[in-house]
């Protein structure tokens, strides 16, 4: 038996960078020499065992064969007889492809070392087509390395193409393209994950109303997200950015947020912000112009009552989209004011001098709208 550290662990080692996960392949044991020195069973596919003391996760090394469409679409066989080389040839780039030994050294059958130094994100063999999540990982690893000056190699964007001709990326579930696509746009340079996936045809196939979207103002859209990732925003913030025309395309209405949220199995979170932004940039962006009743409905629809951070990513949205634009957003003290207007608007006051049930709702509204008329007389003088 002999126990390599692989991936991911070597990869960021190699570069200098933090190594947080660390993943172990087992070469010449069978399942039960693992559970004999008591490791704990935990894969279903394909053998992985945790550790007994670190709780590390260990797999033996295995081959796969190609037996179906998309990503579950393979067998895998693992047995003592499979070599390092073997495993590793099943990986998606050289850089991904190397391992170490006990001692330290470095096993690097494919030539992943030099990929790094040269900076490339190479395939390690033609089998990277069989995998359409690889077209997703490939893009996710270019949007996090980019800052070092890595770019995908012209014959990997090839088979990625191919990948996203074929259709096999129509064959990946909702939730493991969302899993991919929200980490990558967390990563350093979520901008060039989007254009890598614009560049091998694979936009077009797993987000259509984002591609449309790049073919209008591709240039903006891409800014905006480099600029999120800047300010160290939180998912929602890049999701909502990057949604935010997607409404205002020819043909498209909210109801388009709505669709690609639900198809892509988007969280409520992300959901929630992008059609709040979809829907109310414009009107908001004529905030100080609008009727106080109309600035009424919106700051209700955001309810801000009981959900004020609502607001503030949607400020914190439009405040990067006017950056990007080599503006500010001077909206933002306006809303917030008028925000405050209404929340010191309290329902207790009103339930002091008898109002209740409905009486007391339409008291609310009124008294807010009050408020905000008198906000805005104040701003405005």
């Amino acid at each position: 038996m002999q126990i390599y550290k692989v991936g991911g662990a070597v990869r960021d080692r190699l570069l200098g960078r933090p190594v947080t996960d660390i993943d172990w392949v087992v070469v010449g044991a069978s399942t039960e020499e693992m559970i004999a020195q008591g490791f704990k069973p935990v894969g279903a596919d394909f053998p992985v065992f945790l550790h007994p003391r670190s709780g590390e996760e260990y797999a033996l090394a295995r081959t796969e064969r190609k037996s179906g469409r998309g990503y579950g679409g393979f067998v895998f066989h693992a047995s003592p007889d499979v070599t390092l080389e073997q495993d590793l040839i099943r990986r998606d780039l050289t850089i991904n492809a190397m391992a170490e030994d006990a001692e330290g050294e470095v096993i690097d059958p494919y030539g992943g070392r030099a990929d790094l130094e040269a900076r490339v994100l190479r395939h390690v063999s033609p089998a990277f087509a069989e995998d359409p999540l690889r077209v997703l990982r490939v893009a996710r690893f270019a949007a996090r390395y980019a800052p070092l000056g890595f770019q995908v190699a012209d014959d990997t964007l090839a088979l990625m193409r191919t990948l996203a001709e074929s259709g096999e990326l129509e064959a990946l579930t909702a939730e493991r393209s969302w899993k991919e696509i929200s980490r990558a746009l967390m990563e350093a340079r979520p901008d060039v994950f989007i254009s890598t996936l614009r560049r091998c045809g694979a936009l077009e196939k797993l987000l259509p109303e984002v591609d449309a979207l790049l073919h209008v103002n591709g240039d903006h859209v891409l800014n905006v997200l480099q600029r999120c990732a800047d300010e160290q925003t939180d998912l929602p913030i890049r999701w909502a950015s990057l949604l935010r025309n997607v409404a205002d395309l020819p043909g498209c209405n909210i109801d388009t947020i709505d669709t690609l949220n639900r198809r892509g199995k988007v969280p409520r979170d992300c959901q929630e912000l992008s059609r709040l932004v979809g829907e109310f940039h414009g009107p908001a962006a004529a905030a100080t112009a609008l009727p106080p009743a109309d600035l009424l409905d919106i700051l209700q629809r955001f309810d801000v009552y009981r959900r004020p951070q609502r607001l503030e990513d949607f400020l914190q949205v439009e405040h990067i989209n006017a950056q990007a634009l080599g503006s500010n957003y001077p909206q933002t003290a306006y809303l917030r004011g008028a925000t405050k207007a209404v929340r010191d608007v309290q329902p207790a006051a009103l339930m002091a001098k008898g109002f209740k049930g409905a009486a007391l709702g339409e008291a609310l509204s009124a008294a807010r709208l009050e408020a905000l008329e008198t906000f805005k007389r104040e701003y405005t003088q």
